[in-house]
């Protein structure tokens, strides 16, 4: 990340993953599933859909669709979170291709 100065101060640009440039463990991750969350609250918000109503299409409780809407994505598996935005109506697709990088990563794109 590169560091400049704006209006006298010191600003850091982002790698493009916030959990990466706090140097949080499984960083890529962590971008998806919140990726994903945002997808889900979308949906729910464009459907007009009560979090009981949410909670009955994605196979969870309440309580849960609470927690997610604020956030709370650690408790729940890309796969879960994936499975979520099917019931509500969206298809996911995966694309996997090589890289020139020794090592890949996870990205989320919408389409």
């Amino acid at each position: 990340m590169s560091k400049r100065i704006v209006e006298g101060i010191e600003v850091e640009a982002s790698s493009g993953n916030v959990f990466a440039d706090l140097g949080l463990p499984d960083a890529d991750k962590l971008q998806i599933k919140s990726g994903l969350t945002v997808e889900i609250a979308k949906a729910i918000r464009e459907r007009g859909l009560t979090q009981a109503e949410a909670a009955k299409r994605m196979g969870l409780t309440q309580p849960k669709v609470s927690s997610l809407l604020r956030g709370e994505f650690s408790n729940f598996s890309e796969r879960k979170l994936m499975d979520c935005l099917n019931r509500l109506g969206y298809d996911i697709e995966i694309r996997v291709r090589e890289t020139a990088e020794p090592i890949g990563h996870l990205v989320l794109t919408h389409a």
